[in-house]
């Protein structure tokens, strides 16, 4: 939109109509509508007054519609996929006591800096920005910015323009300058503070170990593989194919946790007690979890029917706790009964036609712990300790209420209580554990679930003694795109991962082949989208 064209479309014959006109201008332009407007001024077509007016209602009207934008959909944006599981309520209760106290000036300097205004404003909204406390700032803002580009465009006339433009060139190199330099004083600060070097310490770790990686980074060229697998085989969903006894694409995403417990009925005791928690009357629901501990005792283990990462898992220790998981999940929920001891994941692989499966891998998760002195604090302890520091922000979140408290000399705290990566469970390799007795434990119980072939056992055992033997409980089974955990082992490098990832994908493709020569039906590329759609709803 050119200038001429502004001041063409502005044209004040009709006052009323100019006024509205330089208002809506103000929602495809903040600051070229401003400008027009004080060269309608300087040309005496518009009184000062009224057009800067104009412009900031105009200016002030999208601020509030950014806010109720990012209050409407922000949110529920973090709770869909890929964001979900990502950004923790803790993370999202911080940001936004943060914005409660830096909000108003974060507000007012983006107003003055191009660029910064609709992503501060939309995460105002993201943050649920109280309305009453920070709606005056928006406005003050407004009413400071507005009327002095009005009036430095009806002075300067048309050099305005060339003024704005080249502010807005330099004042992206100002904001990342003043960034640069805030992050240094940032880092000056917190290195200051044996807590906040310690802090560092645990970001540098997660910054450097790719065990501590985002996905993306992660899959980027497992994706790339995969590619050239189906380009291979022939089949761009032939993975889909590889377990036609699990649904959602054989366990691809949004598999049911209690349509696979119910496929592996046949393995009878060896499968943890579980009951099906399903949306409804909360008194229905609390009598199906009631039912289920009068049985097997407190605690149970409570978790989204569809889930993934550990997220919404909760260990109640009783009626109380499990009242308030079940009214802050109202979706399907399984109620399990709670396993105790040492929990491995077990990665098992059969051909179809195969006599017998084979373990791929198997997982060593150990909760990670802090042992007290009776001297330090449970903050000194966990950022003392050289595997909690890595998720030291995490644990000293977790932990909020009890950092001040000295455990007494040889007190165990756990820090971990599910065996989940993103919750702070250390994973090591521990195939040196796989005996032929735990291959034939886990092959009968596969072999019971018809159409199972690929996938990933979450169990726990007395002791890794009885592991070995195969006296395992089954406390959850995923399908297709669960992984060989083991790889996250701190000793291994990132390359030992993407191999162990490719040749998983390997072996899924080749399954997928098998089962479709058998007579299984693939999925087409229209149905996995569909799947992948509705997963992110």
């Amino acid at each position: 939109m050119s200038l001429e064209s502004v001041q063409n479309w502005l044209s004040a014959d009709n006052l009323p109509l100019a006024l509205a006109a330089l208002a809506f201008a103000t929602l495809v332009s903040e600051d070229l509508a401003c400008i027009a407007a004080g060269l309608l001024v300087a040309a005496g077509k518009l009184a000062f007054g009224p057009a800067a007016a104009a412009c900031f209602a105009g200016i002030f009207a999208g601020d509030m519609l950014l806010v109720l934008l990012g209050r409407r959909l922000g949110r529920a944006a973090l709770v869909r996929w890929p964001l979900r599981g990502r950004v923790s309520p803790d993370a999202l209760t911080w940001a936004e006591r943060w914005f409660g106290r830096r909000g108003a000036w974060v507000i007012v300097a983006s107003r003055f800096t191009p660029g910064t205004r609709l992503p501060t404003y939309v995460a105002a909204g993201i943050l649920r920005m109280p309305w009453g406390r920070f709606t005056p700032w928006f406005a003050l803002a407004c009413a400071v910015w507005t009327p002095l580009l009005v009036g430095v465009a009806a002075v300067a006339g048309e050099a305005a323009l060339g003024w704005l433009q080249a502010w807005t060139q330099v004042a992206g190199w100002l904001v990342i300058a003043a960034l640069a330099l805030a992050v240094g004083l940032k880092l000056i600060v917190t290195a200051a503070t044996w807590r906040g070097r310690r802090l560092l310490l645990g970001g540098w770790r997660r910054l450097t170990r790719w065990e501590f990686w985002p996905m993306w980074a992660v899959y980027t060229p497992v994706v790339a593989y995969a590619c050239w697998l189906a380009l291979r085989h022939r089949g761009a969903t032939l993975f889909a194919a590889v377990n036609p006894g699990i649904g959602a694409g054989g366990g691809l995403v949004g598999e049911s946790k209690s349509e696979i417990l119910a496929g592996l009925a046949g393995a009878g005791d060896a499968v943890a007690a579980w009951r099906l928690v399903v949306p409804g009357d909360a008194a229905a629901r609390m009598s199906v979890v009631r039912a289920l501990a009068a049985i097997h005792g407190w605690p149970v283990v409570l978790k989204p029917d569809v889930g993934e990462r550990g997220a919404g898992v909760v260990i109640a220790l009783g009626e109380a706790m499990a009242r308030a998981a079940l009214a802050a999940e109202p979706r399907a929920l399984i109620v399990q009964r709670y396993v105790p001891g040492a929990e491995y994941g077990v990665f098992y692989v059969r051909r179809p036609g195969a006599e017998r499966g084979e373990i791929f891998a198997v997982t060593d998760k150990r909760m990670v712990q802090v042992t007290g002195d009776g001297r330090r604090t449970l903050e000194e302890l966990i950022l003392a300790d050289d595997r909690a520091v890595c998720m030291g922000s995490f644990f000293l979140d977790k932990f909020a209420a009890r950092l001040d408290e000295v455990p007494p000399t040889g007190a165990r705290i756990s820090l971990t209580d599910l065996g989940t990566h993103c919750r702070g469970a250390l994973f090591l390799d521990g195939g040196e554990l796989v005996t032929p007795e735990l291959v034939c434990a886990v092959d009968n119980m596969s072999r019971a679930f018809d159409g199972f072939y690929f996938g990933r056992y979450d169990v726990r055992t007395p002791s890794p003694e009885a592991f070995r033997r195969g006296e395992i409980t089954v406390i959850e089974l995923n399908g297709l795109t669960s992984e060989a955990t083991s790889i996250y082992d701190p000793r291994h490098s990132v390359w030992h991962g993407w191999r162990v990832l490719c040749r998983q994908w390997r072996l899924a493709f080749a399954i997928g082949a098998a089962n479709r020569a058998r007579g299984v039906r693939v999925p087409t590329v229209k149905e996995v989208l569909e799947l992948l759609q509705k997963a992110r709803s």
